[in-house]
């Protein structure tokens, strides 16, 4: 397993079932070092940016999002919830608009709509209207994963197509990293306006960057909208067992996650912490954390297994949920860091097996999995901040231990139905070795 098998949005699946045979078209496409693979790569890698610095650009905010509207944490959480419920929703329609009009068109179009809406959030005079901009914002960037990497399988030779979609990945972490970092530093100066101003301006460069820089596909082959296909494709991944888990696994992952990362800068703010907004801004750094762990994950399912691996990562996310409820900031920051480790240790397992588990489809298989990623973010951004705003961190820690619980449960139920059918061990949640 390798980077590109992990991120905000796992797409490697889909790549493997668009990508043109080696015989027909891999002298053509592009490779390292050969003509635009370097313009190709930089503006996929700006475009990963650009989308989710967009979609997380409230996320840090939301304490200060409370106040000036006046409203309570759960409320505020709806401008992170709207956002990822819309992606959530619509991926796997533009999956299927991007075979008919092609990913660069998608794509651009996307970001087009994403970087206007993005403008128009700073002079939300509401939060029902910053909430209705941010979910039409989170739909239309549902283009960008549901596009990137099949025109990069269509695009890129076989061997290199691994790294070309790891630098889109690592887009989308710097994207969701930086895009928090920057909002917290210039909130605590010029308000939450300015910064989520601030965070449209950069996506508006990005966007026209990418535009300009990636190359006119010529590899892609536009095919027929045809809705009756598309439902037995998604009709078939629902009704096998084995990919329901894994997106069930995947959402519960992330409703930790989304839960987590929502609340947190409440906690920090009120006493004993009372850190500013810049430095809680900051505190994203830790989901640098989290790329080492997922890069590390294909060694510990070789070690482990898929089995193995997933209850590690549940347990040291269970690990750090507990530690996080200390009330000291080494603890709470080092809690940080094991919740972040084994989510996206239990992310990329997971994301990394629909691919191979799907024996058709797998473009669909791949965006129902974004899709129940998604739900669990905006289902942990809301919980989470329900039960923040009843009962304490304790009560957003509480939703996130029957998180892992869940995944615990459905790893260890999974493992026991595949012995009872006398499935191999080497497939899916069964994989032991």
């Amino acid at each position: 397993m390798t980077p590109a098998d992990t991120g905000a949005s796992t797409t490697v699946g889909a790549a493997a079932s668009v990508s043109p045979s080696p015989s027909s078209a891999a002298d053509s496409r592009m490779a390292p070092g050969g003509p635009g693979y370097r313009r190709m790569s930089f503006a996929l890698f700006l475009a990963g940016v650009a989308t989710f610095a967009l979609l997380y650009s409230t996320q840090a905010l939301l304490p200060l999002i409370s106040g000036d509207l006046g409203v309570t944490a759960s409320d505020a959480s709806w401008t992170v919830a709207a956002a990822t419920g819309g992606l959530a929703v619509f991926v796997l329609p533009m999956s299927a608009l991007s075979e008919r009009f092609g990913r660069r068109t998608v794509m651009t179009a996307s970001l087009t709509v994403a970087v206007t809406v993005g403008l128009l959030v700073p002079f939300a005079p509401s939060l029902p209207a910053l909430v209705a901009l941010r979910a039409v914002q989170g739909a239309a960037l549902a283009g960008l994963p549901a596009s990137a990497t099949a025109y990069l399988a269509e695009e890129v030779r076989p061997r290199a197509l691994v790294t070309a979609i790891g630098l889109f990945v690592a887009g989308n972490s710097v994207g969701g990293m930086s895009g928090r970092i920057i909002t917290g530093w210039v909130a605590q100066e010029w308000g939450w306006r300015v910064a989520v101003g601030v965070i449209g301006l950069v996506a508006v460069v990005c966007a026209v960057a990418f535009r300009l820089l990636l190359p006119a596909p010529r590899h892609f082959t536009a095919g027929s909208l045809r809705p009756r296909v598309l439902v037995r494709t998604v009709r078939d991944h629902l009704a096998d067992p084995l990919l329901r888990r894994l997106y069930a696994i995947g959402a519960l992952f992330m409703t930790v996650f989304g839960g987590v990362y929502t609340v947190i800068g409440y906690r920090l703010t009120e006493a004993p912490f009372s850190l500013p907004q810049g430095v809680i801004g900051s505190i994203f750094l830790v989901y640098l954390v989290g790329t080492v762990s997922a890069s590390t994950a294909g060694r510990l399912v070789g070690r482990l297994g898929r089995r193995g691996a997933l209850y590690l990562g549940g347990g040291t996310t269970a690990a750090g949920l507990l530690l996080s409820l200390a009330p000291s900031l080494p603890l709470v920051l080092l809690g940080l860091v094991l919740i972040t480790a084994g989510f996206f240790a239990g992310h990329a397992v997971a994301s990394s097996a629909v691919g191979k588990t799907a024996t058709h489809g797998r473009a669909q298989a791949s965006a129902l999995y974004q899709s129940a990623y998604y739900i669990g973010s905006s289902a942990g951004s809301t919980v989470g901040a329900v039960a923040f705003h009843s009962g304490g961190w304790a009560g957003t820690v509480g939703v996130g231990l029957l998180a892992v619980l869940g995944v615990v449960a459905i790893t260890a139920l999974g493992t026991l139905a595949a012995r009872r059918r006398g499935a191999a061990p080497v497939r899916g949640l069964a994989a032991t070795r």
